[in-house]
């Protein structure tokens, strides 16, 4: 008796544990199930770039220039996304329809971030099944249901916005300012200031005023649900550029350097200011226009914060580039490249979340911040850690690039918030253009009133073919798809990408050809070794009892000294920007890197003991390199020095060989 007793006792447990054990194994089976959705999905973007880098493997060496990089990965995209879209999916999403309860409050403008969604005790559904136990779940926002039949195929396919801006974007960001040409971005920085901040500031209200203008012409439905400022915003998103196919083609032909810096120093530089700008549309609707009217006081507000998120972000990033090279110069950390390394990317991303945590911009911030580790911590690292930065952001730079691209062309058949409408897409396409050349044709006249020598047209033609819409423009436009307006500006937004990069960026070659732009002008490259070329041979004369170095370059009719005037390429620089590189040379570099003059020689005398203190032992023992540069910016700001005709070439480069010496009395016509 006693063991029947214990046996049904067993055996009711068992079945017990069971029946409870049912719902923890439908759990499992779920969650493993949506694990292979996500792997699928990365799969699925993984395939496209392999694709997309072996079909550029072809192309480079076929020599193939009608299509880039960038047009290849939108194209895939698009294919693939079709056939996520349209091939269909038997793992359908299950919803319930849900009523908030009576008497609760909320704001239907603005849903709330997260549902309960409360189960109360219940019989089980199937017979056998275990009692349902009062449970609650938790559902986070996603956004506005537009298609309830979407499966999950196409839910995976969509990533989160923020993906994009914490993730992705800060090292395409940081890689343009730590890649940067600076030699010949400093000498066009008047120009290419112009175009980025003035221009795209004017660009944006240009677009804005001519699409609120053409949504008043639309349909009621639609142009009800847009405001100046929706329209503005617009402006602001669309007006950054990003002309990665030009570029590499510029890159490829050697197209004039001058022209290389402007197009890419303001592609790098406008979009920081769309960021901001759109940002400051964005505090001038909550904070001031109550009533959807315009006010002064809040406009002026608006101004002042552009101007204050942009600077304080421009500082942080500055300051976190300047404590790296700190921390690089007064530590042994260069004897561990790996450790250095990591700790060059680590703070380089941390410039990034400070400025967002501060409630700035961390694009202006990580930008910078790649300009001050590219001019001063790049001179203190070790050389396995140049060469493994370098590569490093450039390779993250390629991957997430093409990444956009391909899910850009992914996106226009999975994301569920896109709202197509046809006049709005052409009014989109036609403003873009009129901002675009408002953009470049009056800025290039005004600057060429002061500038030597000027923009030729042939050069403001190919500024305003260049103007390639990207990265930067879809980030801003799939960050809020909540309303119809903002779901508008997305798809026109996406259409604009896709086709400029496709078409434009394919028409490059023949752009260059038809506005007669020379190429095959030398390397846009800087060399990051010395500022002199080809030192193996030289030439000196005698010319009225003084020494003459004639470097080889020279005879060929090159000469890297800047003549002229203006902020042109080859241009004398302006006051600002000596007095900038006195202070850079003198001051700045001696403290953040080994370079010389050591601060015990530059600072005044009664600062000398803290002069001691921040300079190494590396400083005074490594000899005098005013000559001799080894950063890839030396001609950052001020031009590089005459050489002396007191200093023998052999004192200039001790490991000279085949040294052509002439005798005095030479002529030019010997030389």
């Amino acid at each position: 008796m006693n063991r029947n007793v214990v046996f049904t006792f067993f055996l009711f447990c068992f079945v017990t544990i069971c029946r409870g054990s049912g719902t923890d194994i439908a759990l499992d089976a779920k969650a493993t199930l949506l694990h292979r959705i996500d792997s699928l999905n990365l799969l699925i973007y993984t395939c496209l770039l392999t694709l997309t880098v072996l079909t550029i493997w072809v192309f480079k060496h076929r020599r193939v220039s009608w299509l880039h990089e960038t047009g290849l990965a939108v194209i895939y995209g698009l294919i693939v996304g079709a056939i996520i879209r349209y091939a269909g999916s038997t793992n359908h999403i299950t919803h319930i329809n849900v009523n908030p309860e009576p008497g609760t409050t909320y704001n239907l403008s603005v849903p709330p971030d997260m549902l309960r969604f409360h189960f109360p005790a219940s019989l089980p559904i199937t017979p056998g099944d275990s009692p349902i136990a009062n449970k609650t779940y938790a559902y986070s926002f996603r956004g506005e249901i537009v298609n309830v039949e979407q499966n999950e195929i196409d839910l995976k396919a969509t990533f989160d916005p923020e993906i994009f801006f914490n993730i992705i974007l800060p090292p395409i960001i940081f890689h343009a300012g730590y890649c940067l040409k600076r030699k010949y971005f400093f000498r066009n920085l008047g120009a290419i200031l112009t175009f980025a901040m003035v221009g795209t500031a004017l660009s944006a209200l240009v677009i804005g005023a001519l699409m609120y203008g053409c949504v008043q012409l639309m349909p009621a439905s639609l142009a009800s649900s847009f405001t100046f400022l929706d329209t503005l915003y617009f402006g602001a998103l669309i007006s950054p550029t990003d002309p990665l196919t030009v570029l590499a083609i510029f890159s490829q032909l050697k197209v004039d350097v001058n022209l290389y810096a402007m197009i890419f120093g303001e592609s790098v530089l406008n979009d920081a200011v769309a960021l901001v700008l759109s940002g400051a549309i964005q505090n001038y609707e909550t904070r001031y226009s109550h009533d959807g009217g315009f006010e002064i006081s809040g406009f002026l507000g608006a101004i002042g914060d552009f101007i204050g998120i942009f600077s304080l972000s421009l500082l942080v990033g500055a300051l976190m580039g300047c404590l790296t090279a700190l921390m690089t110069k007064f530590t042994h950390v260069r004897d561990w490249p790996l450790l250095e390394s990591a700790l060059f990317v680590l703070m380089s991303y941390a410039a990034f979340l400070i400025a967002e945590v501060c409630e700035l911009t961390g694009v202006v911030a990580v930008l910078f911040c790649g300009i001050c580790q590219a001019h001063y911590t790049y001179n203190n690292l070790s050389s396995d850690s140049r060469n493994r930065t370098k590569q490093l952001f450039e390779l993250l730079n390629f991957l997430a690039e093409n990444f956009i691209f391909t899910y850009i062309g992914v996106s226009m058949f999975t994301f569920p918030k896109h709202h197509f409408d046809p006049w709005f897409i052409i009014a989109g396409f036609i403003t873009s253009m009129l901002g675009r050349a408002v953009n470049i044709y009056p800025l290039s006249f005004l600057l060429n009133l002061g500038r030597k020598p000027p923009i030729p047209v042939n050069f403001q033609h190919m500024l305003f073919f260049s103007g390639l819409r990207g990265a930067m423009s879809f980030a801003l436009a799939i960050r809020n798809t909540v309303s119809e307006a903002r779901q508008a500006m997305l798809t026109t937004t996406s259409m604009i990408v896709i086709a400029t990069v496709v078409l434009q960026g394919g028409a490059a070659t023949h752009a260059l050809d038809y506005l007669r732009i020379p190429t095959g002008q030398g390397s846009n490259e800087e060399s990051e070794a010395l500022p002199y070329r080809d030192r193996s041979r030289m030439i000196v004369r005698w010319s009225n009892g003084a020494k003459e170095v004639i470097m080889p370059w020279q005879l060929n009719g090159y000469d890297d000294t800047p003549r002229g005037g203006g902020d042109a390429g080859g241009g004398q620089k302006a006051r600002l920007a000596r007095v900038w590189g006195a202070l850079d040379s003198r001051l700045l570099k001696p403290l953040l890197t080994h370079a010389r003059p050591p601060l015990t020689e530059t600072l005044p005398a009664f600062m000398r003991p803290v002069a001691r203190l921040l300079t190494t032992t590396h400083q005074y023992t490594q000899g005098d390199n005013t000559l001799r540069r080894t950063d890839s910016d030396s001609d950052l700001c001020i031009d590089d020095p005459q050489i002396p005709s007191s200093i023998d070439p052999q004192q200039l480069w001790p490991g000279l060989v085949d040294t052509r010496i002439s005798v005095e009395g030479i002529t030019g016509s010997n030389i």
